[in-house]
């Protein structure tokens, strides 16, 4: 318990205001809320979210989860979530810190680890309880934003420890497969970075299934299962996110905005925006400027 007080102490330290915060650690972020706050859709990055202070729910089509400072959150592939503070207050805030998970030293972690084998029937997003010995890690990772000429030598260290600590945790089996070349989960994790990549253009299913190795029919199966979307339906999600973005913090307008995503046709994108986000664009952004803290990510 003393090591989640002092990653709170050192989030709260470290963030300004509400919201995400980046950091000079590129992997790692810190997030800040004063109050609950509404069901926000997002796609959430593959991570491990550490709650410090406060307890938050996300949901994946009709399952729910709450995580708190005693159990942690991960996310195995970029995953298109609703997500919701759901206790916070100024004196005590919502304090989490996102740790993204780096593909390729994953993958080399299993290599020189080696032994354990993957699982399949584990689910790609799940809430475990608290481990001393990764909120330790976390800590002293965080830690390092107190000492910022040690960040380059030390956090690669520090990333690598968490990430063993993961695949030697509860959720370890389900990394490893989303970790092992040709495994269904590693594919819809490529045709995912491929439909991100490229958001803003008409989406080819036959060069994302290629660039996936898999057939269309294939990935469509498979990407429905593990996002609870069609590959069509995931990309409409970041479109309308990058819209919200470029309108609430770049003061785009909403015609603006919903040409840069790849709309061609203002009508649909004010009709689709509602349907995610429950109101037509400059009704949403003016009730998220006037709130006290949206909670627009993690």
């Amino acid at each position: 318990m003393e090591r989640i007080s002092e990653l709170a102490a050192i989030i709260d330290r470290h963030v300004e205001g509400t919201g995400i915060c980046a950091t000079a650690m590129p992997h790692v972020s810190l997030i800040r809320a004063d109050h609950p706050s509404t069901p926000t859709p997002a796609v959430y990055e593959a991570s491990l979210c550490l709650i410090a202070q406060g307890s938050k729910r996300v949901s994946l089509g009709g399952e729910s989860l709450v995580y708190d400072a005693a159990h942690y959150l991960i996310v195995s592939v970029d995953l298109p979530l609703v997500g919701h503070v759901t206790e916070a207050c100024p004196e005590r805030p919502y304090l989490c810190c996102k740790i993204d998970l780096d593909p390729a030293l994953l993958a080399d972690l299993i290599v020189a680890e080696g032994g354990a084998v993957p699982r399949t029937d584990l689910p790609v997003l799940g809430v475990y309880p608290g481990d001393p010995h990764l909120i330790d890690a976390a800590c002293r990772l965080v830690g390092l934003l107190d000492q910022p000429d040690a960040i380059r030598a030390l956090a690669p260290l520090i990333e690598r420890e968490i990430l063993y600590r993961l695949l030697t945790g509860p959720h370890g089996p389900m990394l490893r497969h989303v970790a092992t070349a040709g495994s269904h989960l590693h594919q819809v994790s490529r045709a995912i970075a491929a439909i991100r990549r490229r958001f803003d253009a008409p989406i080819r299913i036959d060069e994302v299934a290629a660039e996936a190795g898999m057939s269309p029919s294939s990935l469509h199966a498979h990407f429905k299962a593990i996002t609870r979307m069609t590959p069509l339906e995931y990309q409409k999600q970041l479109r309308l996110q990058e819209a919200r973005r470029l309108m609430l913090a770049g003061g785009a307008s909403a015609g603006t905005a919903g040409f840069t995503v790849g709309y061609e046709s203002s009508s649909q994108f004010s009709r689709e925006y509602r349907r995610l986000f429950g109101a037509p664009p400059r009704q949403d952004i003016e009730r998220l400027q006037s709130a006290v803290a949206p909670a627009l990510a993690l």
